[in-house]
């Protein structure tokens, strides 16, 4: 790697299965068993899944209709959120022991800088398998990790040998790791542009690499840049101890489906309310409004407008969400509405990732 591109040592820890994994903690009858968090009812929609459930392909973001399908002898649990909440702060205090610089993603997953740190270690994945047995010992539950250069492949790495595992990619190893990998796998390209890629002929990181920066801008759009760096390393984000929120939002699901945009009004109100609240208590404003819908297909569409000022006022928020619903013909019923606002104040501006080339260092202790 050039000299003046910087080589951290990044751990990407993420909990395995964790609201499941607390649940069957707490409650020892559920152990060893096929549990979903949340999704009970007639509407409910699964947050989590324990490793027994996955196996039918049970997974979060799943009708608990189609899941009992999948898995008959599968149990409902309800969440418990305060209880999550509780275990993460557990969890993050271990990560403190070793360093300052955590990036947390959420309750059950951070970024690590341990580059310098605070045990004097300089082995990043020993770090991590102390962390590992730390959190294991101390809390009860597994955890697994990724370690190597940067936040995007340390994120990747992660997810290889759940669970309780952890994977290490050197730095004399991320050429040949990226190239390697299924696009599917990279961090940032979802469903939808894995499709668009196959279509183009793209289907490892090898097959990306050999497309121009000019090429993936023009298929890709802002996107492509982003692509040609990180399929050859070069993925300058710090790990930013004090995360700035990027985005706010409220939905409700439907107890009934509802079918035409005069029911969905009301309904809009009450979300476009509650972001509000949401925005004043954070002390932020957002320029751009997203309105999700979720079909009873379970198809997902979002239309999103932005402002030429920062708002929070429910009023404002809600007559931009009604113009987006009135944007287009509906494309079936609905079950569920969503308001987020993105785009807010408390972003600074994005600096340009500088071009610069990649090649190896080779003595760098992992």
């Amino acid at each position: 790697m050039s000299n003046d591109l910087p080589i951290r040592k990044i751990i990407h820890v993420d909990m395995d299965a964790f609201f499941a994994s607390v649940e069957q903690m707490d409650n020892p009858d559920l152990k060893g068993k096929p549990i979903a968090v949340g999704g009970g009812g007639k509407r409910g929609v699964i947050s989590a899944a324990s490793y027994e459930a996955r196996k039918f392909g049970v997974k979060s973001a799943m009708s608990g209709n189609l899941a009992i399908k999948l898995c008959p002898d599968l149990i409902f649990v309800k969440t418990h959120f305060d209880r999550y909440t509780e275990i993460s702060k557990k969890i993050r205090k271990i990560f403190y022991d070793y360093t300052d610089l955590v990036e947390p993603l959420s309750l059950d997953e951070a970024y690590l800088d341990v580059t310098e740190n605070k045990k004097g270690n300089p082995s990043a994945s020993l770090i991590a398998k102390e962390i590992r047995e730390r959190i294991f010992n101390e809390v009860g539950l597994t955890a697994s990790a990724g370690i190597s250069i940067n936040k995007f492949i340390a994120k990747i790495a992660s997810d290889y040998n759940k669970p309780n595992g952890q994977k290490v990619v050197n730095p004399e190893e991320v050429i040949e790791f990226l190239e390697q990998l299924d696009i599917r796998k990279f961090y940032g390209v979802g469903k939808v542009t894995a499709e668009k890629m196959y279509q183009k002929g793209i289907f490892t990181g090898l097959d990306l690499k050999q497309k121009s920066m000019e090429w993936l801008d023009e298929n890709f759009g802002k996107s492509g840049r982003y692509y040609y760096y990180v399929v050859r390393g070069i993925h300058n984000s710090e790990v930013k101890p004090n995360r700035i929120r990027k985005s706010l939002a409220a939905e409700r699901t439907f107890s009934e489906n509802l079918s035409s945009e005069v029911f969905m009004l009301k309904k809009l109100k009450h979300i476009a309310d509650e972001v509000s609240k949401r925005l004043t208590k954070s002390k932020v404003a957002g320029k751009t409004v997203t309105l999700k819908i979720k079909y009873s297909d379970f198809s997902l569409q979002t239309r999103s407008k932005t402002l030429p000022y920062y708002i929070r006022d429910t009023d404002i928020i809600l007559e931009t969400a009604k113009e987006l619903l009135y944007q287009e013909k509906l494309n079936n019923s609905v079950r569920l509405l969503g308001i987020s606002m993105s785009n807010l104040n408390t972003e600074k501006p994005k600096t340009p990732i500088e071009k610069k080339s990649i090649s190896v260092q080779l003595k760098f202790e992992f």
